[in-house]
């Protein structure tokens, strides 16, 4: 089920960008700020106009509870405006779904359960951290169980050692075949744990391919105007400027 964008153009912030994305692997969008990153993830929820597909299907077409069951998007400054438990705002996740209540309820326990966040499953959420927060929010796109996960900037609030968990967790969904997107500000973390990366630069693609060529002191260049390198050994590579 391969998710692409043919000559996406959002007027003033993506320019003809195209790009074709495999379900089974992480993909990292990385850019300068203002590069067009959110647009692009956005367009690639839907929740943007532009020619983008699903299966090569219009995404359009698709009927929008068949989309939240197959998508599942995390925006940057995700809110909750009622004061939920975080096991009741996770649970939301399954709203898509006609499944029985046993399905739902495994489904939430172990969305909770990967985010270490089940000792916080009855805390109300406006009364949790940042980072707190942020787990939950995503623990309600992972409840939804969707075939792709597209998160902008999920790392942003988190400590290292959540942050560690998170990216593992997803490059674990991502190797038993769900299609995983993710907006990400550290080349590091990109460099390490995707599988592909998409680099932005004023809107236009400027490198797609495996971390070690489109994060590449060449590209990082170009698009971030610095000098860098990149040490250590694969799999645990730190960028020294």
């Amino acid at each position: 089920m391969i998710l692409a964008a043919s000559h996406l153009t959002v007027p003033g912030r993506l320019h003809g960008v195209t790009t074709a994305l495999q379900p089974g692997q992480l993909t990292a969008i990385c850019g300068p700020n203002g590069a067009g990153k959110t647009t692009l993830l956005r367009a690639l929820a839907g929740l943007e106009p532009g020619p983008v597909t699903l299966a090569g299907q219009p995404l359009a077409a698709l009927p929008p509870r068949s989309r939240a069951q197959t998508i599942g998007y995390l925006a940057q400054d995700g809110e909750a405006a009622w004061n939920l438990t975080a096991e009741a705002l996770v649970r939301l996740g399954r709203l898509p779904h006609r499944t029985g209540r046993t399905e739902d309820d495994a489904a939430v326990e172990a969305a909770l359960s990967a985010l270490d966040l089940t000792h916080l499953a009855r805390r109300g959420v406006h009364t949790l951290s940042g980072g707190e927060r942020a787990r939950v929010m995503l623990a309600r796109v992972l409840a939804g169980e969707p075939r792709w996960i597209l998160a902008d900037e999920p790392l942003a609030s988190l400590d290292l050692a959540h942050a560690a968990a998170l990216l593992a967790h997803l490059r674990q969904a991502a190797d038993q075949g769900t299609g995983v997107v993710l907006v990400a500000h550290s080349l590091a973390h990109a460099m390490n744990h995707a599988h592909r990366v998409l680099v932005l630069h004023e809107g236009r693609l400027a490198a797609d391919g495996p971390p070690e060529a489109a994060l590449s002191a060449d590209v990082i260049a170009q698009v971030w105007g610095i000098k860098a390198e990149w040490i250590g050994p694969e799999g645990a590579r730190a960028l020294s400027l």
